[in-house]
């Protein structure tokens, strides 16, 4: 059990030293890019709750 244990270690050791990862400006620059797609998803979001909430109280006031 501790021999599939240290081979694995091992393996994932080797594994993550393949690994390309991105340079700092390219991770902040997609961190901005995920942060604003987020924001506006949640605006679009937002905005089509109001517009339904509103549609739909019309509907139940007439």
């Amino acid at each position: 059990m501790f021999s599939k244990l240290s081979s694995f270690l091992q393996e994932s050791r080797q594994e993550l030293a393949r690994v390309n990862w991105p340079s700092r400006q390219d991770t902040i620059r997609l961190t901005g890019v995920v942060i604003l797609l987020s924001l506006l998803v949640a605006v679009f979001l937002g905005g089509l709750d109001f517009l339904f909430t509103y549609l739909l109280e019309l509907l139940l006031l007439k």
